[in-house]
């Protein structure tokens, strides 16, 4: 079973607001339509950060559906940062090359700042 919840939040200090999307339980190939849905439904939110934290398990359909939600995201010239702080699934992250088309954050901080980032810097 996955949960996933949705905010708007206010950003700290001068940053723009972003919104979170927070799936929980293993998004696999049982509960990827309805994660693929909720990321369908931030492609235009323009600052977006998908936590990743309470996701113990990601298998590839599940990391495919991660890819489509970001390639939408900046078809509409948005912003999009992952937040994790699991070994294992940082792991997967950095082996499959995944940090390489977004920026993994470990701390929600660090994840809010890479969204003002300058994605070519």
């Amino acid at each position: 079973m996955l949960d996933i919840e949705s905010f708007r939040r206010d950003a700290d200090g001068s940053a723009e607001p972003y919104h979170l999307l927070r799936p929980t339980g293993e998004l696999d190939a049982y509960t990827v339509a309805q994660f693929r849905e909720a990321l369908a439904e931030h492609a235009a939110s323009g600052r977006l950060v998908v936590d990743l934290c309470g996701v113990p398990f990601i298998d590839s359909a599940g990391l495919g559906a991660l890819i489509g939600g970001i390639r939408r995201i900046r078809e509409n010239e948005g912003r999009v940062v992952v937040y994790c702080n699991g070994t294992t699934l940082l792991r997967l992250l950095h082996t499959t090359g995944f940090d390489r088309i977004v920026p993994v954050e470990e701390t929600l901080e660090a994840a809010v700042s890479a969204l003002d980032r300058d994605p070519d810097a």
